[in-house]
Order: structure tokens, then C-alpha cells, then sequence
């Protein structure tokens, strides 16, 4: 079993599949890996911006520091359901996120009133206090909706080495506040599947052999950014100028 963490760091790599690349990929690593006791499942995340979109404008130019904050969702959540608050960073190629768990109700509260939430552990009282400053700071609100349907595999020597393959990566830019559901618009209808890669040091060495022997290779790929540049960027230009 793959325990969820509040707080890590890794890099990862993100490769566009064929469903025939992913098929063969697939039967090559069940070799080395398995996959984790969730199986197939819907990662939602709704991500919190500007007004003007301003933390993905700069993720997009590819600075050396860049963040974004949202919340994330494993299947379509109740109100007693777990979600979680979440800061994703990159630094210099590294991710790092942090994030705390709460039901679904006191996130939907916490957007609304962010001061009024209060945290037992020292741990994730302080990871509040990172967010509560990210929000006074940018004024967040929520802008998007992204989902995907996933799976993830974990190397059998080494469960801190993953690979997910993600599907159907669909994004929604209305009906964000009252409750996080997963139905929206395709993303990159031309991705049959886009394979995400998370290591924290080198890959494992049959893992290269694999990604050399199909010829696989690395693409820049961001949900978010590619919702924004492809579908929000044009509706925002639209709505400036009525």
C-alpha cells in the first residue's frame, strides 16, 4: 500500500502516449512494478489564481520558482469525504508540495472564512499558515477545474519510484464553489495518455532501458497550462473586452 504524503519533493517527467505505446509500456514494467490498490480512480483538482491568471501566466514562462495552490480530490467527493489543501512548487526542476487533509465540508469553509480553520497537528498548522499567506497574498479564487482518470504504478524495490498513466484529462471553468465534480471538456483530445514519471533521484536502470527501447521520450506538458493557453486564454481576452 502507497500512503498518501503531506509533504514531499521529486522530480517529474511527463511523456505523451499512444493507448498501443501505453498497452506495450504496460506489459514491460509489470516486470518491475505494481499497481497501487486504487486502480483505476479520478483525481479531481480545482486550482485557485488571480483574477487575471497570474500565478499560471508566470508558471508558463518558466521561471526558476513558480507555485500554484489547489484543491485536490480523490473521486467525487461528499461532504464528509477527504480532499486536501495543496501547494505545489517547483525549484529548479524540483517539485515540492505541501499540503494538509480535511473533509470536503471544512475545505468548502475554509474558502469562504480561511482564518476560521484550526489545525490539532503543529505539522499542518504550519502548512495553513503557508496558505493562508498565499491567499492574502494573490487574492486567490478558484479558476479551473481539471480531472483525469489514473493509474499508478509503484516500483517493487523502490515504492518512492512511480509512474501514472493518465487519461480522458478534461477541465471545467464554471460551477467551481458549491461542489467539485469531474465531468468537463477535453484538454488535449490528440493525447490518448499522458504518462507522468516521479523519482527522486535517477531513474532505475531498466526503466531507461524501456523508455530507449520504444523510443519514448520527455514532453512539456502542464494540465493547468494547457487548459489556460488552448481554451481560458481566448474566453478571457473575450470577456476583457465586452
Amino acid at each position: 500500500m502507497v500512503k498518501l504524503k503531506n509533504s514531499f519533493q521529486r522530480k517529474e517527467k511527463k511523456y505523451a502516449l499512444s493507448y498501443e505505446m501505453y498497452h506495450k509500456l504496460k506489459e514491460e514494467l509489470q516486470v518491475y512494478m505494481q499497481e497501487d490498490e486504487y486502480g483505476l480512480h479520478t483525481i479531481i483538482s480545482v486550482y485557485f489564481d488571480t483574477q487575471d491568471y497570474e500565478m499560471i501566466r508566470q508558471s508558463i514562462a518558466k521561471p526558476n520558482y513558480k507555485e500554484k495552490f489547489r484543491i485536490r480530490s480523490y473521486g467525487v467527493p461528499k461532504e464528509h469525504s477527504e480532499v486536501f489543501l495543496e501547494i505545489k512548487k517547483k525549484v529548479q526542476g524540483v517539485v515540492y508540495k505541501r499540503r494538509i487533509s480535511l473533509p470536503y465540508r471544512s475545505a468548502k469553509r475554509y474558502i469562504q472564512h480561511p482564518h476560521s480553520l484550526k489545525l490539532s497537528s503543529a505539522k499542518e498548522q504550519q502548512i495553513k499558515q503557508e496558505i493562508d499567506w498565499l491567499f492574502a497574498r494573490k487574492r486567490l479564487q478558484p479558476k479551473v477545474m481539471i480531472a483525469y482518470d489514473r493509474r499508478a504504478l509503484f516500483a517493487l524495490d523502490n515504492h518512492d519510484f512511480r509512474v501514472t498513466f493518465d487519461f480522458n484529462i478534461r477541465f471545467r471553468q464554471e460551477y467551481l464553489t458549491k461542489e467539485i465534480t469531474d465531468f468537463g471538456e477535453r484538454v488535449a483530445p490528440e493525447i490518448d495518455v499522458l504518462m507522468e514519471v516521479k523519482a527522486l533521484g535517477a531513474y532505475p536502470l531498466w526503466f531507461s532501458e524501456i523508455l530507449a527501447a520504444f523510443g519514448v521520450y520527455p514532453c512539456s506538458f502542464s494540465k493547468y497550462a494547457q487548459a489556460y493557453q488552448r481554451y481560458l486564454y481566448c474566453r478571457e481576452d473575450f470577456y476583457h473586452v465586452v
